[in-house]
């Protein structure tokens, strides 16, 4: 095959890699294995850490189709960014293996199988089966296409609605579907929960445990044990909390999934008999019996018989029952041909049942099976991509951490610097070759401190610790200093800002054609028998499932609002009269007006028996905003039609006489004050439409000539700590975003509800078009609440061009999630400038909210997404950090639950994130710091051949280093949110200034302290070896030693006070007690051996006796050094950006780019055109976009 022979497979989606063959060379292994013999292994370690590499050294190139070990990178072009490839490799394996990481490597599996097996297939068998697997996906080498392929299920074929009743209908033979489970495997999402071997050597084979391991055998060759020990103590509790939660984790997925996954099914075979049969050994194409007490569903179906009443919270999180009505065959249609569209579960989904969602009950007519034909099996389903999205997460990269890989390979540099230069000076005074070798090394392991990843970890446990207190529980702690970076927010508004459901404010009847005054309810004697009630009464879409009422939430409370009583025929009932009964639904008792007593008697019964039948339902359609019924009255020869809807639609169905003169004020005055409005009306029917007629006529021969009845006022109340959560993040700056799947209107009256929207801001809606009969795709440009009285009062004030800060601020966009995909895939250029400002996002669907999140990122937010679990799920892990308000299973994917169910968790999240990053911060400060410090000593004392003693080392290593660290994170978050914002990483002026400044400092005080005790008059070289013990073979006791160590010991405490920052992100160090009482501790115990030697200690210790005098010096020399210190950080902290601003600006702008968002808002708020005018419209160019997709503004006015 041709060297450039890579394909791209999953094109155009979010995992699209390249796809390269190899296969094994001989000649490479060998060389590999020899290599890694002369290395002690050490190859076969960076082979593992660099698959990519790996493949290269032991692989040759050859063509796809026929290579045995597959290559792919990862794209990730996901049309904003290119991010770089990440490698995806493995082991040879001939079985599936399950993808560990992002890293594997595939080999292809060919199988041969017996012919037999595919009798009565039209198509003869192939040969061979090529495919790998990776997370969880299989992908089979297609030879026609010459790529490989993701088989996902019935949809790959393009079926047309009417070949699923013709032609996937009537169920697979037994062989058939033998042959398609080759293709398809099992039906099961099976989570491996890996073994806790695998998990532990996955874990310690990261570089940095290694580099530790190295450390540690250094140590111990040198005799230094004791920090070892400490080293390898903290290494193992660090290791066997990780792998607890990593396991947790999947145990906890692992038991979510296998909750309902495995249940009995009865599948129609070909020749229409019906077995039962175990749900996973269905495959794309059974056709499989849902019985009628209901199930969980075990794949993604379609209904071709019956209608299913499904809970799909598990996927919506919406706990409303949903109606699901067989696939409409349209060859039987009166239209015929034209309508016959492709299958698709998102177009179709009206009629799907997806996998993990509750069938209630089923309900179908004259004793036939609800049947559903199976569309995708295990991974493929939607409860499977789920799963997979948990399993397979998206690798969020940080900014902090590859800083802080970055800063210690600049400390590896300064260790290589020091090892040469130790070992040129023992060769110039010809050391032993074994000293030589343990003491270079040892100046690495001194650069670099193997206990940097505890100290770094101190702070976030602290933190996760902190927030398990607050009923917030945290999966990723890594992901907490994320938290601490966010500056956009997106909620969820259901269930989320507000509660759930809406609730009866009341109802405003008309009587002659005025409006009558506002009535809380509708519950009363004198109303029992009005239109208005009748129509509350019956105009809905209820059923009663075991006893209980259910459906749509609005129609639930409006109809308990009327205290009526709804009663359904039996199934008996619909059997036997081969139609349907009416649903049949009548007033309470004690509302009835009492009967006067007559003689008559049985005359009163009937009276009395007032009951409305439901003839026909139209059901209500998002597209029509309005729904209607057909009813009878018992006893009634008429028909009467009720109609409820948004009330624009129900009155331009009314007629003009019946409608309040006021109607327009009177509605938007509701709609203002965020009320949901809806409108009722009614209409006599003629007596020709007889019951016969009514099952068969267009509903819009029923909608017309009604006459208005009034409105019903619903509200969505407010969550009461919604307002002030969102005011506390806007003063902080943190922009906030609704995302919801309820619509436009009612979204953006809660956005002004609850502060996200000021009063006086203005909204727009973008409204988008596809492409349709070749005209281009378009973009409708509307305000929202009536433009025309907002503009006059703009237009007074846009006329001086506003300032920058002001014109930013005054408008926002709002958009459904329709629009959204338009704009997505017409309008690249156009979709970062709306991303900008818009606030309201309505009607999206799961996979819009997580498009929306990586929208954002594109353009450099940082993105947090509050939501209540379930359909948000994507979103949720998507984002840099999710919290979920709910327990519900979907919640495993996101990083944090909260145990409130509102959303102050955010910003108390947002603080503690802000706290731990800080405390990240100054934990690396001091950790860089205590490592140059001891390099300076160490390189000082090399010098002279000396060194710091063993209990030296192990005192300033474990009680004032690792004492320091671990009490230095403890300081609490800051009470409120500020406005200021964090650096982003470790690179960043203020920080580099003040680290390199401070070990300037630290570096002059050493060695003006070594050069000084050389001068002193006391100072004999002759007798500085005389008086010491001869058994000294390491030279450490004498005078340098005892200096250095006791200016070393008073700089690291220097440093740690000097670092650990307080405001305005945390509580000031003077409140974090366990640091105050540790450092002046160790401050009162160093004064005291300075000042009053114990001969005890200084044996221990190998500290020498010098002179009163050379102490008091040195306590002199200890003080400046912390005015020094302590001058320069706050000097750097406020003249920083005085000083530097001019001439960083310079240097840093090349470096720092400012965040995409801020260029854009830049640019905008020098455009002329933005933001679009009203009711102007823009239009793609009519060619399929570009990349940067051009486009023009016209004018349509």
């Amino acid at each position: 095959g041709s060297m450039e022979d890579v394909k791209i497979v999953n094109k155009g989606l979010e995992d699209e890699m390249e796809l390269s063959g190899y296969r094994l060379c001989r000649w490479k292994l060998a060389l590999v294995a020899l290599g890694m013999l002369s290395t002690g292994g050490f190859l076969l370690l960076l082979l593992y850490w660099m698959p990519e590499w790996c493949v290269k050294a032991t692989c040759s190139r050859t063509a796809v189709r026929d290579a045995q070990v597959v290559l792919l990178q990862s794209t990730v072009r996901t049309r904003t960014r290119t991010q770089l490839p990440h490698q995806f490799c493995g082991r040879k394996h001939p079985r599936t293996y399950t993808p560990s990481s992002a890293q594997k490597h595939t080999h292809m599996h060919a199988h041969t199988r017996n012919p037999k097996s595919y009798t009565n297939m039209s198509t003869p068998p192939p040969p061979q089966i090529r495919y790998f697997t990776l997370h969880s996906t299989k992908y089979y080498w297609n030879d026609s296409a010459q790529n490989f392929e993701v088989l996902t299920g019935l949809e790959d074929l393009d079926v047309k609605c009417s070949s699923i009743h013709s032609e996937h209908s009537g169920g697979l033979s037994k062989d058939q579907q033998e042959y398609r489970r080759l293709f398809f495997g099992v039906n099961e999402i099976a989570v491996k929960v890996p073994s806790l071997f695998k998990l532990l050597i996955k874990e310690v084979l990261n570089p940095f445990y290694i580099f530790q391991l190295f450390s540690v055998i250094l140590w111990c060759s040198d005799e230094y044990y004791y920090y070892a020990m400490t080293i390898v103590l903290m290494s193992v509790i660090s290791i066997a909390t990780s792998l607890y939660t990593i396991k947790k984790q999947y145990v906890m997925l692992h038991d979510m999934v296998l909750a309902h996954s495995i249940v009995r099914v009865s599948v129609c075979r070909a020749d229409n008999e019906i077995e039962e049969t175990m749900s996973t050994d269905l495959v794309p194409g059974d056709v499989m019996v849902i019985p009628s007490n209901g199930t969980v569903m075990p794949c993604d179906a379609v209904l071709i018989s019956g209608t299913c009443i499904v809970n799909e919270s598990m996927l919506t999180g919406e706990s409303v029952p949903v109606t699901k009505t067989n696939l409409p065959n349209p060859l039987q249609g009166e239209k015929g041909e034209e309508c016959d569209t492709v299958y698709g579960t998102e177009e179709h989904k009206r009629h799907t049942l997806f996998c993990g969602t509750n069938v209630i009950q089923t309900r179908f007519y004259t004793g036939e099976l609800v049947k559903a034909t199976v569309v995708r099996t295990g991974f493929s389903t939607s409860k499977g991509q789920l799963v997979r999205s948990i399993l397979y997460p998206k690798p969020t990269d940080f900014k902090l951490y590859r800083d802080a890989y970055l800063f210690l390979l600049c400390l590896v540099g300064v260790a290589g610097v020091g090892f040469i230069y130790s070992i040129v000076l023992s060769i110039m005074n010809n050391v032993p070759a074994k000293t030589i070798v343990v003491k270079s090394l040892d100046i690495i392991t001194i650069t670099v401190p193997p206990a940097l990843p505890a100290a770094l970890t101190a702070g976030i446990v602290y933190a996760q610790r902190r927030l398990k207190k607050m009923g917030i529980f945290c999966i990723s702690p890594q992901r907490i200093n994320i938290c601490g970076q966010l500056n956009l927010v997106c909620f969820d508004k259901t269930g989320t800002l507000t509660e759930d459901g809406l609730d009866l404010w009341g109802v405003q009847r008309v009587e002659g054609s005025s409006f009558h005054h506002t009535e809380d309810n509708a519950f009363k004697e004198s109303l029992v028998k009005t239109h208005f009630v009748a129509c509350m009464a019956t105009c809905h879409s209820l059923t009663k499932i075991e006893g209980q009422l259910s459906g749509d939430p609005l129609d639930l409370k409006m109809f308990e609002a009327t205290g009526w009583i709804l009663e359904e025929p039996t199934e008996e009932e619909t059997s036997l009269h081969n139609r349907i009964m009416p649903t049949v639904v009548r007033p309470p008792k004690q509302l009835l007006p009492e009967p006067a007593m007559s003689p008559e008697q049985d005359m009163v019964c009937l009276s009395t028996s007032y009951e409305i039948g439901i003839v026909r339902q139209f059901p209500f359609s998002s597209a029509l905003q309005r729904m209607s019924v057909v009813v009878r009255l018992l006893g009634e020869k008429r028909m009467d039609a009720y109609l409820k809807g948004a009330p624009e639609v129900v009155a331009s169905l009314c007629k003009r006489e019946t409608m309040p003169q006021d109607f327009a004020e009177v509605l938007e005055d509701y709609t203002k004050q965020g009320f949901r409005v809806i409108a009722l009306a009614h209409r006599r029917l003629e007596s020709r439409l007889t019951w016969h007629r009514v099952q068969n006529i267009n509903r819009d021969h029923i909608e017309t000539n009604m006459e208005f009845l009034g409105l019903i006022i619903m509200q969505n109340k407010l969550k009461c700590e919604t307002p002030g959560v969102l005011d506390v993040l806007r003063q902080a700056q943190i922009r906030t975003v609704m995302v919801t799947g309820d619509n436009m209107l009612t979204a953006i009256s809660v956005a002004r509800d609850c502060g996200m929207i000021p009063p006086q801001d203005r909204v727009i809606i973008a409204d988008a078009l596809p492409p349709k009969d070749g005209q281009p795709a378009r973009i409708n440009w509307q305000y929202a609440d009536n433009p025309s009285k907002h503009m006059s009062k703009t237009d007074i004030e846009v006329s001086p061009r506003p300032l920058l800060d002001e014109s930013l601020e005054r408008y926002h966009f709002a958009m459904s999630g329709k629009s959204f995909t338009v704009i997505t895939e017409h309008f690249q250029d156009l979709l970062q400038k709306l991303v900008l400002h818009g606030t309201v996002f309505a009607r999206m669907a799961p996979d819009q909210k997580t498009q929306l999140v990586e929208t954002l990122q594109s353009v450099d937010y940082f993105v947090g997404m509050c939501g209540d679990g379930a359909n948000d799920c994507g979103a949720l892990k998507r984002a840099h950090s999710g919290i979920s308000l709910s327990e519900l299973e979907a919640s495993v994917a996101s990083p944090f639950t909260s145990r409130t169910p509102n959303i102050s968790c955010v910003p108390d999240l947002i603080r503690e994130g802000r706290a731990a990053l800080v405390t990240s911060f100054c934990v690396f400060k001091f950790m860089a710091l205590y490592s140059m410090i001891q390099y300076i000593s160490v390189t000082l004392l090399y010098y002279i051949l000396s060194n710091l003693g063993d209990f030296q080392f192990l005192f300033i290593d474990i009680a004032i280093i690792l004492l320091i660290v671990f009490t230095m994170s403890l300081n609490p978050a800051w009470r409120e949110l500020v406005s200021r914002r964090l650096p982003l990483g470790l690179i960043s002026a203020p920080l580099l200034v003040s680290v390199l400044s401070q070990i300037l400092i630290c570096l002059a005080f050493q060695s003006l302290a070594f050069l000084m005790v050389r001068q002193q008059g006391w100072y004999d070289l002759q007798v500085s070896h005389v008086f010491f013990p001869l058994e000294d073979e390491h030279n450490i006791q004498n005078y340098e030693n005892t200096t250095l160590f006791y200016v070393s010991s008073f700089q690291y405490l220097i440093v740690a006070i000097v670092f650990s920052k307080g405001k305005p992100f945390r509580q000031p160090s003077y409140k974090n007690w366990p640091f105050v009482l540790s450092v002046v501790s160790l401050y009162v115990f160093l004064f005291f051996i300075m000042l009053y030697p114990v001969s005890a200690i200084d044996e221990t210790l190998d500290i020498v006796c010098v002179p009163y005098s050379w102490r008091v010096t040195l306590v002199y020399i200890v003080l400046g050094n912390a005015a020094v210190s302590v001058f320069m950080e706050v000097s750097v902290r406020l003249c920083l950006p005085c000083w530097f601003g001019p001439c960083c600006m310079g240097l840093c702008c090349r470096k720092v780019p400012k965040a995409r968002y801020m260029h854009l808002a830049q640019e905008l708020s020098v455009d002329p055109d933005w933001p679009p005018k009203p009711t102007t419209i823009t239009e793609a160019k009519p060619p399929p976009p570009p990349e940067n997709g051009s486009y023009q503004i016209m004018s349509t006015s």
